[in-house]
């Protein structure tokens, strides 16, 4: 689950997290009624009388009594689900997790989910888990959990039943578009270690799969290209750049990634209420990749922080962007921590790409579409975005829908069956055409006569 979210504490700490949780402090009420109100315009003041009106009503006729912590804190719930889906309140539990997904591990399935009209639905599972493992795909709805209807809970309640200790059994119900019963399945919780990074050698490709912008993955994947290039005894041939699935992180790591190919310029920045409000961020010398010709791969569950790194890399004209257009989560939450344990997250601004582009509703266009062919699902699943959540934040510029419906559009040059993919030993078709595509960039030096000498490389364009 994951946005583009700044965390302001005493330093500020910057995050692009998708969770789904919600909660908040009590508000002080009587305050408002003495020196608060004064400072408020009348038509503010009437609104908080009615809600005081309705308070009271509720605390003294309401069939059973209720707590003042539990309708402060349902109210509290209600006004920030009437703005926008990542803005929300995080009590005890919802603030533990966020820190979870950017700082530990845990026991779980490896799923991104969110929450929509009372039901889970997955964004992605995490590559190499049980979730993934499992067959579990974007666009599932999770409707029970070990036999028990899950609607209704908050999304952190259903994540908390998810979770658990490594090895214990786990029995859930998935309904998909397409099929016609639901699915039963049954997993084992995994420590889920959100490690972000994973490097092999193809050929002699790199290929760098970032499964979440958690903390030190800039760290992470500068260290596994220097493992890279000393497994090869050389510089790769060229990068290939896998976000695919990864539903985004912290914001700094996002910058921090898309730096290491860049040499300079802009890689993002963030616009808030005020035209006074904008933070803009710049890649500093030093391109790790030494100009190697770089792809970046992205699909429907890209999301956030993956689609800073790919509009980055894509609008500095650094990187081919392929694979299919991604989620479209262009804003930015700043968590703000209301005790130690509790805190406010709102929705602050929304985030550009170096040419100005928003990301949100549209996503990120690849510069090359490559279907999943090797997923039999890939053409009959539904993709879930952004503009599919409702109260979704409208782009304002208007998104271009007839060039989103060339999603759903076949291309006549990706006909083959996953069958045929499989019996030429492709599993993954959308890599495959990545690194046929670094070849065709990047092709092999020919063997040469003893004693020669190459020709000069040259140069890659950067901006």
């Amino acid at each position: 689950m994951t946005e583009s979210t700044k965390i302001a504490t005493a330093p500020k700490r910057r995050f692009a997290l998708w969770q789904g949780a919600a909660a908040l402090s009590t508000l002080a009420l009587v305050p408002l009624a003495t020196g608060a109100m004064a400072s408020v315009d009348a038509s503010t003041q009437e609104e908080i009388a009615r809600f005081m009106d309705v308070y009271l009503e509720v605390k003294a006729n309401y069939v059973e009594p209720v707590s003042d912590d539990k309708l402060i804190e349902g109210a509290i719930n209600g006004m920030l689900a009437s703005l926008d889906p990542h803005s929300g309140y995080l009590d005890e539990r919802g603030f533990s997790n966020l820190r979870t997904q950017t700082d530990g591990e845990y026991g779980g399935l490896g799923l991104s989910v969110t929450m929509e009209d009372g039901v889970v639905k997955v964004i992605a599972p995490t590559a190499d888990t049980p979730a993934a493992k499992a067959g579990i795909k974007a666009g599932d709805y999770i409707t029970h959990i070990n036999k028990e209807l899950i609607f209704g809970m908050t999304l952190d309640e259903a994540v908390e039943q998810m979770r658990g200790r490594p090895g214990t059994k786990i029995d859930i119900t998935i309904v998909r578009e397409g099929q016609d019963k639901p699915i039963e399945m049954s997993l084992t919780r995994e420590i889920i270690d959100l490690k972000p990074v994973k490097w092999e050698v193809k050929g002699a490709v790199g290929v760098l799969t970032v499964t979440s912008f958690s903390a030190d993955a800039t760290r992470d994947l500068k260290a596994a290209m220097l493992a890279t290039e000393k497994s090869l005894g050389k510089k790769p041939r060229g990068w290939i750049l896998d976000l695919r699935s990864n539903p985004g992180g912290l914001l700094d790591e996002a910058v921090g990634i898309s730096d290491l190919f860049l040499e300079r310029g802009e890689i993002v920045s963030q616009r808030g209420r005020k035209k006074s409000d904008m933070e803009r961020y710049f890649a500093e010398p030093g391109d790790v990749a030494q100009g190697a010709p770089v792809v970046v791969l992205i699909d429907a569950g890209s999301a956030s922080a993956s689609e800073i790194v790919a509009g980055a890399l894509q609008d500095q004209h650094r990187a081919v962007v392929m694979g299919e257009r991604s989620f479209g989560k262009g804003s930015v939450q700043t968590v703000l921590p209301l005790s130690d344990t509790t805190a406010l997250r709102l929705t602050t601004a929304r985030y550009y790409t170096p040419s100005g582009r928003s990301v949100q509703e549209g996503g990120i266009e690849p510069d090359i579409r490559v279907p999943q062919l090797s997923d039999p699902d890939y053409a009959a699943r539904p993709k879930f975005r952004e503009s599919d959540l409702r109260r979704h934040l409208v782009n304002e510029k208007k998104v271009d829908n007839g060039l989103l419906e060339k999603d759903e559009k076949a291309d006549p040059r990706f006909t083959e069956t996953p069958e045929q993919l499989k019996a030429k030993g492709i599993e993954d078709f959308q890599m495959h055409y990545a690194l046929q595509t670094i070849g065709r960039i990047n092709p092999a030096t020919p063997r040469m006569a003893e004693g020669s000498k190459p020709a000069a490389a040259k140069p890659t364009r950067r901006n």
